[in-house]
């Protein structure tokens, strides 16, 4: 891996290349140049057009070899049968990076594939590093440098947020986008087809750079997810990482056969990860730029209590109900806090949160009444909520806000529904006013984010424990069901696993299609149950493929004939294999835990509540390996049955420790075995005694060899 500081070519070079620079306007070669030269770029530019001696009165070089002086950086903008050459050409010269706008490669298919591996190539002889190609640039805002290398219409703000993205078009909306704000940027990377440099490089370097503090991402696609993983985890304890994922995985396009894998779906996997990683993903760019004006303008909040300040009743009513499904709470404001609001608010005013001053309330009371809310140590943040009456003009409540909003170390977000005008003309007229939204639920979505930041910071580390197998032989018998071109392992084979990894199985009999099931009842007792086994079979109950509460001979006589029709009727007779006659577990909680492999992520954990309508309640929590306690903990509670295992009506608590230790000790077994595609535990009865419980129903799906994706 190359050190991350092998990018200053890129975003800190002393000079720089503009090869296919023009004179004529309108073109990407001449507002390229022209941004480094207006932008103020802290370097040597050198044109390279072998049709001109001078562009923008800068002598023009007829190529990069003719340059006297060193190059760090080219851009190159020519025509993609001529990029090769002129790669070859820079690494010949000893230029250290390459930002190639020119398009027509892998995006193009067919020979822009060709091409683009033998830029590849070019870039593994030479040692130079590559944005693009099929960029738009590159932005270096620092005061230092002042590299605005893209055909972007517009001269960016120095600040404090790195942006990448996928999309060269979507970059210039959000360049234009970020101005309107008047927000500032460190770095802006338009990475195209990223051919060399990514979000991992990127991620890397703003790591280390101490005058990035925030960092958003465009992603289609996740090139490295476990390197992601190990990266974002370590940042996000430091900088808020936000992004915005459009595309979806392959995971829910392919067929799978299992529940976990029916339920696991689109962008399972990514959703999972992120939220391990601490990563902050929003819907659309334009929810990015709320978060990113949030985290711009305001300290991070010290908890969820919130107070709520309007003159409207309607806004305040969307704020609180939004409020509540972000899981954050209303602040309970003290007597002292409610008796100075009553002091000047009119009779008709609400002094408790929410605090509705009525439409009368100008600017003074904002103001006031802000300033006595932030004071109240119960509330760690306020949301003032602003519907401009015809007498009063927004931007001198804004101004109150601001003069109110500086006393204190507490985030304010600010909901102003006036003209659009307003909204461009505020941020340039109050340079340190809080974040200022146009709707309550936009202001909202910004805090939980925050509040999401300030609990992942405070949240443990967590740790991945591990179980030693107890029976080691049965990876013989993994090996040999690979060797056998993998599918579904039959039950007795997978109660050894499971066993074999600590998870309480119940006692089982396997019989094939014409066998005796009355031999059966030895091993297991009564009660028992009675259910068919096929490969292919995922729904046994659907078709009368489960008895249970079988109490002696004559019920499980009867109980197998009944079946046997049951099943003909079903016309699955030719998919039955045999028989199962297995202990009955005791009543309890009905979970499931699962795995499935997504292809580029690896193994994907399950958990849920379980039986056999799991795919339709889809009660259910994902997490992408490696689980830690933490992990498991937050799964088990992240559902929204989680108050049944607790015990309601009466019901006593199950032994929800041992459903997290389980899912690691699932997460321990899908890492010690990579050949295991799929797996499926449903139902698992969970009891208050842990020595009750027991895995009810299981199968695991073994790959062929030639199917490992992401292990």
């Amino acid at each position: 891996m190359s050190s991350p500081h092998s990018l200053d070519a890129i975003f800190k070079p002393s000079s720089i290349a503009v090869i296919g620079a023009s004179p004529r306007r309108g073109t990407i070669g001449h507002e390229l140049l022209d941004n480094l030269i207006r932008y103020g770029f802290n370097g040597m530019v050198f044109p390279v057009n072998p049709k001109h001696k001078f562009i923008k009165s800068i002598k023009c070089h007829p190529t990069v070899s003719s340059i006297v002086d060193p190059v760090d950086l080219a851009i190159i903008i020519v025509p993609k049968e001529h990029v090769l050459g002129v790669a070859e050409e820079c690494g010949e010269r000893g230029v250290k990076g390459l930002v190639i706008i020119s398009a027509g490669f892998r995006e193009v298919g067919g020979e822009g594939v060709k091409r683009e591996k033998a830029l590849l190539a070019l870039k593994e002889k030479y040692g130079f590093r590559i944005v693009g190609p099929n960029c738009m640039g590159v932005i270096n805002a620092e005061e230092n440098v002042r590299m605005n290398a893209t055909f972007a219409p517009l001269e960016p703000k120095s600040g404090s947020m790195a942006f990448m993205t996928q999309s060269g078009a979507l970059g210039v909306a959000i360049l234009l986008a970020v101005a309107r704000l008047d927000l500032g940027l460190s770095y802006f990377v338009s990475v195209g087809n990223k051919l060399d440099i990514a979000g991992n490089d990127l991620l890397e370097y703003w790591d280390k750079d101490e005058n990035t503090k925030i960092i958003a991402l465009y992603l289609e696609s996740f090139g490295e997810p476990r390197r992601f993983t190990q990266l974002s985890k370590k940042i996000t304890k430091r900088k808020p990482i936000i992004l915005v994922k459009s595309g979806t995985t392959a995971a829910g396009a392919r067929a799978a056969s299992s529940h976990t894998g029916h339920l696991a779906g689109l962008e399972i996997a990514v959703d999972a990860l992120l939220h391990q990683c601490g990563v902050i993903r929003v819907s659309t760019i334009q929810e990015m730029m709320d978060v990113v004006l949030a985290f711009s303008k305001n300290p991070m909040p010290r908890g969820g209590r919130i107070g709520v300040l309007t003159n409207a009743g309607g806004p305040a009513i969307m704020a609180t109900d939004r409020l509540v499904n972000e899981d954050l709470a209303l602040a309970t404001l003290s007597d002292k806090t409610q008796t100075k609001l009553r002091s000047f608010l009119p009779e008709e005013s609400s002094v408790r949160n929410p605090v509705d001053m009525i439409a009368s309330a100008g600017a003074d009371e904002y103001g006031r009444a802000l300033d006595i809310m932030l004071a109240d140590d119960a509330v760690d943040a306020v949301i003032a909520i602003f519907v401009p009456p015809i007498m009063v003009e927004p931007g001198e409540v804004v101004k109150k806000i601001t003069e109110a909003t500086r006393k204190y170390d507490k985030p304010v977000f600010s909901v102003v529904m006036a003209e659009e005008k307003f909204y461009e003309e505020i941020p340039r007229r109050f340079k340190d006013a809080p974040p200022v939204y146009r709707f309550p639920e936009s202001a909202v979505r910004a805090l939980a984010a925050m509040d999401r930041q300030r609990k992942w910071v405070e949240q443990p580390e967590g740790q991945v424990k591990t179980f030693e197998p107890e029976d080691p032989s049965v990876r013989g018998m993994v090996k040999e069901a690979v060797a056998s071109g993998g599918g579904y392992m039959p039950p007795d084979q997978v109660n050894r696993i499971l066993a074999s990894y600590g998870f309480p199985v119940c006692r089982l009999r396997f019989l094939p299609a014409d066998g005796d099931v009355l031999q059966a009842t030895a091993d297991v007792g009564y009660p028992l149950v009675l259910k068919v086994f096929g490969r292919n079979i995922t729904h046994k109950s659907d078709i009368g493929g489960v008895v249970t509460g079988i109490k002696n001979q004559d019920m499980l006589a009867r109980a197998h004939t009944d079946m046997q029709e049951k099943l003909e009727r079903a016309g699955v007779s030719r998919e039955v294999e045999g028989f199962l006659v297995q202990e009955m577990a005791q009543e309890g909680k009905e979970v499931i835990f699962g795995m499935t492999t997504d292809p580029k992520f690896g193994p994907v954990l399950m958990f849920g509540m379980g039986g056999k309508y799991v795919e339709i309640i889809k009660d259910i929590a994902f997490r992408v390996m490696p689980v830690t306690d933490i992990d498991a903990r937050e799964m088990v509670r992240s559902i929204k049955s989680y108050p049944l295992l607790e015990g309601v009506r009466g019901d006593e608590r199950v032994d929800i420790e041992f459903i997290e230790e389980s899912i690691q000790r699932l997460a321990q077994m899908v890492s010690d075995w990579p050949e295991i595609l799929e797996l499926d535990m449903n139902p698992v009865m969970v009891t208050p005694d842990r020595s009750a419980c027991r895995v009810v129903d299981a199968r695991i799906r073994i790959s062929s060899g030639e199917e490992l994706p992401g292990r």
